[in-house]
């Protein structure tokens, strides 16, 4: 444990890469049984439409959804799935005590996707589409969601055991790396993109909250959808704890996050050496929710490819489905741009 700021470093876990391999293969394993079978089926005016994974990539794609297919594909699929990958040869190598000329690529690589594996975002994005959806028809649910179900669960799992520290130490044969002191340049380049990425945001945000996220034809009669119309709707039809999730994680955390980035920011650039400890608190927060906030996007992800039957009923993205989602991946690389040495290093101002 720090004996700084009390965050535990690395923590005993007994068997932890036996775990690591045997929750990262029954992940992966899940992950294939999700793709061939039904996923969802909705019925609505005589009419059926059944998607699996694949396919409701293929609907998107087919509506000229593509920046939306991709970024579901990658996000809930792609992404994951290589992250399973690499730690199953991240623990076969430590369990056999060998270390290969890629291993170190392969740990960085591991690293730097995680923050953008969602699968289990994914899957609670789902689970509030089908509340949406089943005000409007029948929905039922087929064999591949059970085992997308199986896939995100034993993907966190392999996810929380797995120990980065403890691996970074055996990788380099227990000799932790020497902290090296930023520098005046390094400094004031990690404070001047956190701000510019910051203010990327706040101008994405605007468009993310007034244009439509997604669109509803009923009978030839389009009605659109905004973030905070989506919510006031589920709260005045009775689905209070939906509407909380989408105010939660579409509203306030990403201002929250926005907010406590830019005092970080300004707090580190001022030199403040006063709430270090709070300081750090807030920033491990902000990089661990920031990501829930793509939980809206997958919902409009999950009904466009489910509903689709022509004038009859169908739900197409807007505008604001693609600004709401760099909203996200702004912040959440503006919280990796910042580096919270500076919250507890004094650095030279630049004269």
């Amino acid at each position: 444990m720090c004996p700084v700021c009390h965050h535990t470093l690395i923590a005993y876990k007994h068997n932890g890469t036996e775990k690591v391999l045997a929750f990262a293969f029954s992940a992966l394993m899940f992950l294939l049984l999700s793709l061939p079978f039904n996923f969802l089926t909705f019925k609505a005016s005589g009419q059926k439409h059944s998607i699996d994974l694949p396919s409701g990539i293929t609907v998107l794609i087919e509506h000229d959804y593509l920046s939306l297919a991709i970024i579901t594909s990658l996000a809930t699929v792609l992404l994951p799935g290589a992250v399973l990958i690499g730690l199953i040869v991240l623990a076969l190598a430590q369990l056999n005590n060998h270390k290969p000329f890629y291993l170190p690529r392969v740990f960085q690589l591991v690293k730097a996707l995680l923050p953008w594996s969602m699968a289990e975002i994914f899957l609670v994005g789902t689970l509030v589409s089908l509340i949406k959806i089943t005000e409007l028809a029948d929905v039922s649910i087929g064999m591949s969601f059970y085992a997308f179900i199986g896939f995100s669960a034993f993907t966190a799992i392999s996810i929380a055991q797995f120990d980065t520290t403890r691996f970074a130490l055996w990788l380099r044969q227990g000799e932790a790396p020497s902290p090296k002191p930023l520098s005046q340049a390094q400094a004031n380049a990690s404070i001047q993109r956190t701000w510019a990425l910051l203010f990327t945001a706040c101008l994405l945000y605007i468009p993310a909250n007034v244009l439509p996220i997604m669109y509803t034809e009923l009978f030839g009669q389009e009605t659109p959808n905004t973030i905070i119309g989506g919510v006031i709707s589920l709260w005045e039809s009775g689905s209070y704890p939906v509407a909380l999730i989408i105010l939660i994680a579409s509203v306030i955390v990403p201002v929250a996050k926005i907010i406590i980035l830019a005092w970080l920011n300004y707090s580190v650039q001022r030199q403040k050496t006063n709430s270090q400890l709070l300081r750090v608190r807030y920033y491990r927060a902000t990089e661990a929710i920031g990501r829930w906030s793509m939980i809206d996007v997958f919902v409009v992800a999950v009904l466009v490819a489910l509903i689709q039957m022509g004038n009859t009923l169908s739900i197409y993205p807007g505008q604001a489905a693609l600004a709401f989602c760099a909203v996200v991946f702004v912040t959440m690389i503006a919280a990796m741009t910042f580096d919270s040495r500076l919250i507890w290093q004094p650095w030279k101002k630049q004269q």
